[in-house]
């Protein structure tokens, strides 16, 4: 063992077997990449023609709408409930104010 640490390397071997694998590898990789992006692909099927679609769609689209109509009518009636429960509070609270005012004249005599 040699312990000077100025010492050169020594030379390694070369194997041109690996070498030429190599070569042969990148080249066979760009190959098959160049076939890959230059071979035609084919078209894909239509799943679907667009009259069927725009059919779906425009169905979907009712759909929709008479949901929302739908909700609309129910919000309309939950109005309207609201409403008639405040007129039946606001007679109630005024009945009772006419007769608190009545019990309080009747206490000041």
């Amino acid at each position: 063992m040699n312990t000077n640490l100025n010492s050169p390397m020594p030379a390694t071997r070369s194997w041109p077997s690996e070498g030429w694998a190599a070569i042969a590898g990148l080249i066979g990789s760009a190959l098959l990449l160049a076939r890959k992006l230059v071979a035609p692909r084919p078209g894909k099927p239509e799943l679907m023609s667009r009259a069927d679609f725009y059919a779906e769609l425009g169905a979907l689209k009712d759909h929709i709408h008479a949901g929302h109509l739908a909700i609309l009518e129910k919000l309309d009636a939950n109005h309207r409930e609201l409403l008639s429960a405040l007129d039946r509070q606001a007679s109630r609270i005024s009945a009772l104010e006419s007769g608190l005012a009545r019990v309080d004249e009747r206490t000041r005599e």
